[in-house]
């Protein structure tokens, strides 16, 4: 009976907690899925958080670009007087490369690469430039090889194909001569495009310490000491009217030469231009004020061209000039071209014929040269 008594008792004590153990079991379940749950809170900033890392980094990202060009090309020559040692047919093809990265930095500040390679036979750099991009305040660019700003408007006559000059002897004796001093191993600051009522203005200020000579090495003195700066400002209106002025100047010019005195060198080039629609006029002269009793050069372009569609045809002429030391004048070197080019995709098929009456400026010394190319972009 009393065995009976304690197994009586023991039931009640269980039948007595088991609802404490119910209530405990409940608070258990509760707290491990608030656990669980502040687990995927944290989960979930925690990825939010990698989110925002990976789109800061991606701001920062560095961006790269490969592009080129293949020209294929068949010319003719043809010398009536009977003076030019380059006659005859011919076909090759002219292949490049260019190269772009640019990225961005933590004050907003970006910056660019650009590299471009002539790649036929031996590989050889044909143009190299760093362009830093300050925002409101402008823009520096460092060139290395080509690129400044002063070269770029030494031609800027309409045209289908290729420049006028572009056929004559050796390219010697032409008229853009103008900006070619500082082309190379020079610093462009060019201000923030401006544009109010109509107007776009540009200009820019190039900076040579190595002027007539390139530099091919970052910081390598050259052989000069000759110190170059120029000028741009150009000008346009929503009317289609531009113009464009540039003014270069080559201090102690000439230096490294065995005649030198020391001289100051001096250019200057100013064009206008008009687009209507699909036709295309314009208009440039540039001179040049050589130092130490150098020929003095004077040049002359116009053309005009006509867009329709993917077709585009073109007309122009210049005039190469100079003058010795007692600035008598020359026989000057006339050029002119016919072109038509028709694009289709990355295809363009261009034919220009070339003309050129007393080439470096011989009298009598005349060719015509005729060019057929097909160009592909990539």
């Amino acid at each position: 009976m009393q065995q009976n008594n304690k197994k009586t008792s023991k039931l009640l004590r269980i039948v007595e907690f088991q609802p404490i153990k119910l209530v405990l079991h409940h608070i258990h379940i509760i707290n491990y899925i608030k656990q669980r749950s502040n687990m995927n809170n944290i989960k979930k900033i925690g990825l939010t958080a990698l989110a925002g890392s990976l789109v800061v980094t991606s701001a920062n990202a560095v961006e790269y670009s490969l592009s080129g060009d293949a020209i294929i090309k068949m010319t003719s020559r043809d010398n009536p007087a009977g003076t030019e040692a380059n006659n005859g047919k011919g076909i090759g093809v002219d292949t490049d490369l260019y190269f772009n990265a640019s990225g961005e930095l933590d004050n907003g500040f970006t910056v660019a690469f650009f590299q471009a390679a002539d790649t036929n036979g031996a590989w050889s750099n044909s143009s190299s430039q760093v362009t830093i991009g300050m925002g409101s305040m402008g823009t520096l660019q460092i060139n290395n090889i080509a690129g400044a700003k002063a070269n770029g408007i030494d031609d800027v006559m309409p045209k289908a194909y290729e420049e006028t000059w572009d056929a004559t002897d050796g390219k010697v004796h032409r008229a853009d001569f103008f900006g070619s001093s500082t082309a190379s191993g020079s610093v462009d600051y060019r201000i923030p495009t401006q544009e109010m009522m109509g107007l776009t203005l540009n200009a820019s200020l190039t900076v040579d310490p190595n002027a007539d000579v390139g530099a091919t090495t970052a910081g390598s003195p050259g052989a000069s000491t000759v110190t170059g700066t120029a000028y741009t400002l150009e000008l346009g209106h929503e009317s289609g009217v531009s113009v464009g002025f540039g003014v270069e100047n080559i201090e102690n010019g000439n230096a490294v030469s065995a005649t030198s005195t020391g001289a100051d060198e001096e250019s200057a080039t100013g064009y206008i231009k008009y687009a209507m629609g699909p036709l295309t006029v314009g208009y440039q002269e540039s001179y040049q004020n050589t130092a130490n009793g150098g020929e003095d050069k004077e040049g002359e372009m116009m053309g005009i061209s006509y867009s329709a569609g993917d077709v585009s045809v073109s007309y122009g002429e210049s005039t190469y000039s100079n003058a010795g030391v007692s600035d008598t004048a020359s026989v000057a070197t006339d050029m002119d071209s016919i072109q038509i080019a028709y694009t289709v995709g990355a295809m363009t098929i261009s034919a220009a014929t070339f003309e050129t009456s007393n080439a470096a400026g011989i009298a009598g010394r005349t060719f015509e040269e005729n060019e057929i190319a097909v160009s592909f972009a990539f």
